[in-house]
């Protein structure tokens, strides 16, 4: 399985469970590990045949900074469902980080794998 991979990619968004989380915008940071097939756009160097990671970032940033959803837990299914459906990745693993929600920790957040692997592996 090859793997196109996104790390870090910062957005501010509402989301939270507390009124006053409601009322501003916190970056979120998001990886994202998207199982393709480059064996095409390696032999033969075309951009036509990557899956086109500025794409995918701009188009997930784009829906997180419309969201307005209240769990991390939520997002990442919906990040998931957007990259599989929109870009045709049989296999994502999403990592949402919300690094401002705990004091004294660097960064909290939740990690999905959805969809199947190269080789019939369903994580």
């Amino acid at each position: 399985m090859d793997i196109v991979y996104v790390r870090g990619l910062e957005v501010k968004t509402v989301i939270g469970v507390y009124d006053w989380e409601r009322e501003i915008k916190q970056p979120v940071t998001i990886d994202l590990d998207m199982a393709c097939d480059i064996g095409k756009a390696a032999e033969t160097d075309e951009h036509q045949y990557v899956l086109d990671y500025k794409i995918v970032c701009v188009r997930v940033t784009e829906f997180i900074e419309q969201s307005d959803l209240k769990l991390l837990e939520a997002m990442a299914e919906a990040i998931a469902a957007l990259v599989r459906s929109e870009f045709h990745v049989p296999w994502v693993r999403v990592r949402i980080g919300k690094p401002a929600a705990i004091t004294g920790a660097k960064d909290v957040g939740v990690i999905i794998e959805r969809g199947a692997r190269a080789g019939g592996a369903n994580p």
